[in-house]
């Protein structure tokens, strides 16, 4: 999202089919395809008219935050909240629906940042008059102190960003013994400087991660700071219960002049953590009471689906933009057997995408996959580079087998968040198909990546996903398969744990290409390379489904937090009609 960011995982489970609204099947290759989808009334479209100031927005859940604690957010919904509500960063995303969202605008900074050197130094200047809730100043020192916190090994989960092209930062633990970043200097109370190890044109991209949002140090408690960041944004939180209710209320000392992007309209926001799926949905789709002033926190599980696109006046209420992020099934390439390529190859062969997409909720909310980037990366249209079936191959995934020296197949495990369970499932039936026999381990969405981040104690596969950061296959591919930056805990991005030396080669002079153009050519040209190589299978890129309630308004589903609510510009037609 990503934004990072890994990919979130969708409760999911039941099949819907579509035949009766007219969608054509989900074989697009992550391309477009809308043609007359039901879910995309809304596509790139304000929902409910402007907001008027006041009354509280209820935000249902049916679980906790993965991290609020800007060194640590880097899950795509969480960065949304964090960033739009209670601290800003230095450059962030324009509030606007569609393509428009993509675009970056100062935040902190007073401009998106001034490189010399070669696009090896960056400079940026803060605004003057940005105070945290108590009052006190923002300042650069608290930036810095931040991006060094990132470091910290007990502060596990965060943006890579700063790791991978700050200089001399390798070996840095955090500035807890009192150590700091040189390559990170704040001359004054207003200024920014980084050096960077090698140049980075889109280094101002980058700077949209909470990593460059600012901590006091006096305000640090370490990993407690999680439950209680110390607002910069206009929110700060009254109240945070883990796995049952946060609440939020206004910073008396947010200055809507000092800010372009958020229009902080509701006076209160609650979020109600725990709930069931089935109940939100439900309760989001018959829209009564107080719930007209509540928005899910998550997607609309796929059996919910068909009550929405066959009842007119909730699909109305419906947003379904698309991540832009893509489902992979990721190998352990350091273990058998998935060691050898075979064996993987076997995989890539072996799976049947279209169960998987109809066990997501059919073709309105997904899109099957053919490559690892998504197709904003490749101009509107994923490649098929190996034509593999969308429904396998079974028979050249037993031969891929017995090449590999395992004609009779195995058995292995696979992680999924519990929401994904129907997923799973269909992979476990899939390669039932060719001999593998998959055992599915289930994790509650809050601690799935802490669990598949431990490199040592994974299992064989998982099913997760990544989200570009913005629009560029730098910020793709490098984070999903180098293996330079693979940890044993805390592991993000590249769950096959792929080391391939020629592949890490190529990303380094990518990366040095100044010529965008031929940047984007070579990403989209290793993409393939990759896939031929089958760390891992690209299977969905999925839409954001969010049923709002008929209260709200100024709501629409921002292109660079992977569809998720614009938490920057949703706000109440009536506060008057909101709980309190």
């Amino acid at each position: 999202m990503n934004k990072r960011t890994s990919l979130v995982a969708v409760p999911l489970a039941a099949a819907l089919a579509l035949g009766a609204t007219g969608c054509s099947g989900g074989n697009a290759a992550g391309g477009e395809g809308r043609g007359a989808n039901p879910a995309l009334l809304n596509h790139a479209a304000v929902v409910g008219g402007a907001p008027k100031r006041g009354g509280t927005l209820t935000v249902l859940s049916n679980q906790d935050f993965t991290h609020l604690d800007p060194a640590r957010n880097w899950v795509m919904n969480d960065m949304d909240f964090g960033t739009r509500l209670l601290y800003r960063t230095l450059v962030t995303y324009q509030a606007a629906p569609g393509a428009k969202g993509g675009k970056l605008v100062p935040d902190l900074a007073t401009d998106l940042g001034t490189s010399s050197n070669g696009a090896k130094t960056w400079t940026f200047h803060l605004k003057k008059g940005v105070r945290y809730e108590d009052g006190t100043p923002v300042t650069a020192q608290d930036i810095k102190y931040n991006v060094e916190r990132s470091f910290s090994p007990d502060l596990p989960g965060g943006s890579d960003y700063a790791a991978r092209y700050l200089a001399d930062a390798d070996g840095y633990k955090g500035p807890a013994e009192g150590k700091h970043l040189d390559s990170v200097r704040a001359p004054d109370d207003h200024t920014l400087v980084f050096e960077l190890r090698r140049p980075f044109a889109e280094f101002p991209n980058a700077t949209v991660m909470p990593t460059f949002a600012p901590v006091p140090e006096k305000r640090d408690t370490g990993p407690r700071y999680d439950n209680r960041p110390f607002s910069s944004g206009p929110y700060e939180v009254k109240s945070y219960e883990r796995a049952k209710r946060l609440v939020l209320v206004r910073n008396p000392y947010w200055d809507p002049k000092t800010d372009v992007v958020r229009k902080a309209y509701p006076d209160r926001l609650v979020v109600t953590i725990g709930l069931k799926p089935n109940q939100i949905d439900d309760r989001m789709i018959a829209d009564q009471g107080a719930d007209s002033s509540a928005v899910p926190w998550y997607a609309l599980r796929p059996e919910s689906a068909a009550k929405v696109l066959s009842n007119a006046e909730a699909r109305r209420r419906l947003l379904a933009e698309s991540m832009n992020c893509t489902d992979m099934v990721q190998m352990d390439t350091g273990r058998a057997p998935f060691d050898n390529v075979k064996v993987r190859q076997a995989v890539q062969y072996a799976l049947d995408k279209d169960a998987i997409l109809t066990a997501s909720g059919g073709p309105a909310f997904n899109d099957l996959s053919t490559a690892y980037m998504p197709a904003a990366l490749f101009g509107g249209r994923q490649p098929d580079t190996l034509r593999i079936p969308a429904t396998g191959d079974p028979a050249e995934a037993r031969r891929l087998l017995k090449e590999a020296g395992e004609p009779d197949g195995f058995a292995t495990e696979i992680t999924v968040s519990s929401g994904d369970k129907g997923r799973a499932e269909a992979i476990q039936e899939s390669l039932a198909k060719a001999g593998i026999k998959v055992t599915i381990n289930t994790v509650d969405p809050s601690a799935f990546y802490a669990t598949i981040g431990d490199t040592k104690n994974r299992t064989d596969l998982v099913y997760t996903g990544w989200c570009p950061d913005y629009a560029s296959g730098s910020t793709f591919l490098p984070f999903v398969f180098d293996g330079r930056y693979i940890k044993e805990k805390g592991n993000t991005g590249n769950h096959s744990l792929f080391r391939d030396e020629p592949t890490m080669r190529r990303m380094d002079e990518i990366a040095a290409m100044t010529d965008a153009r031929r940047a984007d050519e070579a990403w989209q040209r290793l993409d393939g390379e990759i896939l031929k190589q089958a760390p891992a299978v690209p299977v969905l890129v999925r839409r954001w489904p969010l049923v709002l309630g008929g209260n709200i308004a100024g709501a629409y589903g921002h292109t660079s937090y992977g569809g998720q609510l614009d938490y920057a510009s949703v706000g109440l037609k009536d506060p008057s009609k909101s709980q309190s």
